[in-house]
């Protein structure tokens, strides 16, 4: 039987009314794709990166589904395999952790996966559809990228063909496009307060080597059309060792509409000192779309990560909201763990659970728990 294609929705989610929704909205299931040995993004560490990649599966799967991206069945059954020896239980395959026959290149889901905007309709039920962004692996850097660029469009065939395990209806697929191109942006470039501000990076999304052909405005004017934003709010550069050229979920995070935790390093000789005051002092400079500052929580930086002589991206602001939880990542400085998970629970109060994870694995990859998740909102 021949395959469904999914609809080409024409005009922007915007003038249709549909908008990138709040991460701490209710999701219906987080998205991964499973690392590979034949990728580059964890070199000789294959070995033990599942077993933080399960730590973070098992504190989501008894809160929502958890959908894995493999290549084939075989993979299918290794990564069954690698979950259950972290601690998943094995009934929770195939139940609450579905996978999927989609080809990637890399891990990074929340940067090339499928981006979904959802809006009401006139019948009260939620409405859902995938905007498609270009995906060139953070400014051409790491070759091949076509399976990864391709995931949210193969997200979008499955559910168009009834794919029953996804859980979801989906109207169809947006594709922003310039002059007969993609447009460039990967998830963890963007943030979003749930009121209409999307909170970015100049460093990142104004690097020619994204979208060189557009101006700030223009690219001001993609990201409010295609996530069905009114504003942007700019930051200035990322932290040493990230490798997106200054992905905002490296930096600062809303954790409701008002609110906006910021990662902040005390140390006025460590290299990331005057990055992220720079950063603060925009931030607290900031309004609201109704004009009012937000309120500004700063966070502590982890200290110095480093493998084999390379500093890591390590920050505490790549968290991950779940239903009924908040996934941290954690580096094994006890101290300044425990004061980053205080303070985040203290900011989304006791009705969500924060979760530390040890992430010590995971960044020799330069990412954590954000970088590896896309969420899917309920429906």
């Amino acid at each position: 039987m021949a395959q469904k294609q999914p609809k080409v929705i024409a005009g922007t989610p915007k003038q249709l009314g549909y908008s990138f929704p709040s991460e701490w909205e209710r999701h219906s299931g987080t998205w991964f794709s499973w690392p590979r040995p034949e990728g580059i993004s964890f070199p000789d560490k294959h070995h033990t990166v599942p077993g933080n990649l399960a730590a973070i599966v098992r504190a989501i799967a008894p809160r929502e589904l958890v959908h894995v991206n493999v290549p084939n069945g075989n993979y299918e059954r290794i990564v069954a395999a690698q979950l259950v020896a972290g601690g998943v239980p094995r009934a929770a395959i195939g139940t609450r952790v579905r996978f999927h026959r989609i080809a990637t290149n890399e891990a990074w889901c929340r940067d090339h996966g499928p981006a979904f905007v959802t809006k009401r309709g006139r019948d009260g039920a939620v409405r859902m559809a995938i905007v498609d962004w270009g995906f060139n692996a953070w400014g051409g850097k790491y070759p091949p990228w076509d399976a990864d660029d391709a995931v949210p469009t193969r997200v979008a065939e499955a559910m168009a063909n009834g794919d029953r395990s996804i859980e979801g209806r989906c109207d169809g697929v947006f594709y922003p496009r310039h002059r007969g191109a993609g447009v460039v942006m990967e998830g963890g470039s963007v943030e979003f307060d749930g009121a209409g501000t999307v909170m970015t990076s100049e460093a990142c999304l104004l690097h020619e080597n994204r979208n060189p052909g557009l101006s700030k405005k223009q690219i001001e004017r993609f990201l409010c059309d295609y996530y069905g934003q009114e504003r942007v709010l700019w930051l200035g550069d990322g932290i040493v060792g990230d490798d997106t050229n200054g992905h905002i979920d490296d930096l600062a995070r809303f954790t409701d509409a008002r609110t906006i935790v910021t990662t902040v390093e005390n140390d006025p000789k460590d290299e990331n000192h005057g990055i992220l005051h720079d950063n603060l002092r925009r931030l607290q400079r900031a309004k609201d779309a109704d004009g009012r500052p937000y309120r500004v929580v700063t966070l502590p930086m982890p200290g110095r990560i480093e493998h084999d002589g390379m500093r890591l991206p390590a920050t505490y602001a790549n968290f991950y909201f779940v239903n009924g939880a908040l996934l941290v990542p954690t580096y094994g400085n006890k101290q300044r763990d425990a004061k980053a998970l205080a303070i985040l629970q203290d900011v989304v109060g006791p009705r969500r659970k924060v979760i530390g994870i040890d992430c010590r694995e995971l960044i020799w990859g330069l990412g954590s728990i954000h970088c590896l998740t896309q969420q899917q909102p309920a429906q």
